[in-house]
């Protein structure tokens, strides 16, 4: 089956990561493609040519688009193994609400915490800060292991590759996550004893080494 499922992908992606855990999770195997993003491949503008960005899952030789989409679509195609949505209609509206809502709220403020400075910098601090918050995700884990109360799912895959960026994020915009939300932390490292979160997720030094590069090399901050 290997020759029938490839993932264009970029190693740090905070989405790419949530592909590849479903993948593991349900013991698929997959052709992983590393993407240069600034040298998009050719495959890569074919199968996504609405956005032109990873991770695209192509399934015999047809592409799924956008990592929440794949997550759901992997859970459809083998549901027998480690089920990531509830079988419950309302459980599973409210997984994908919360997997929606990570989605919207996180893109814009993350992707300014390491490619601004000044005021906008600071001001995608408090919006992320309100997406983690105890009014949201801090509240919606509660006193539970997961997301998904006792069981690892879609929730914990839509908001696990995070963790690789939290130490970017603290050095490069002193933003202290760690010492906010202590709850959240738990919740990731207990996450990361699943042998799927481990393999997907890089190192956070990896992570802020390149992103640290990127902003002296071609946004010319320090």
């Amino acid at each position: 089956m290997a020759e029938e499922i490839i993932l264009l992908d970029y190693w740090a992606s905070m989405f790419g990561m949530r592909t590849r855990i479903a993948l593991e999770e349900k013991g698929v195997k997959y052709e992983y493609r590393e993407e240069d993003l600034s040298n998009k491949s050719t495959l890569l503008l074919e199968m996504n040519p609405i956005h032109k960005k990873i991770p695209v899952l192509i399934h015999k030789g047809k592409p799924i688009c956008e990592s929440i989409i794949q997550v759901q679509y992997i859970d459809e195609l083998w549901p027998d193994t480690n089920p990531i949505l509830p079988s419950d209609p309302y459980q599973r509206a409210q997984v994908r609400f919360w997997a929606d809502y990570i989605d919207k709220k996180t893109y814009v403020p993350c992707k300014a915490l390491w490619s601004e400075t000044g005021e906008k910098q600071e001001a995608a601090k408090m919006e992320f800060i309100e997406v983690l918050k105890v009014k949201t995700l801090d509240s919606e884990l509660g006193d539970n292991p997961f997301f998904g109360g006792n069981e690892f799912g879609h929730v914990d895959i839509s908001i696990i590759g995070f963790y690789s960026w939290f130490r970017m994020y603290e050095e490069v915009a002193n933003l202290s996550i760690v010492a906010k939300f202590p709850k959240l932390i738990s919740w990731a490292q207990r996450s990361l004893k699943r042998e799927s979160v481990a393999k997907a997720l890089p190192d956070s030094d990896e992570v802020l080494k390149s992103v640290s590069d990127h902003r002296k090399i071609v946004l010319g901050i320090d």
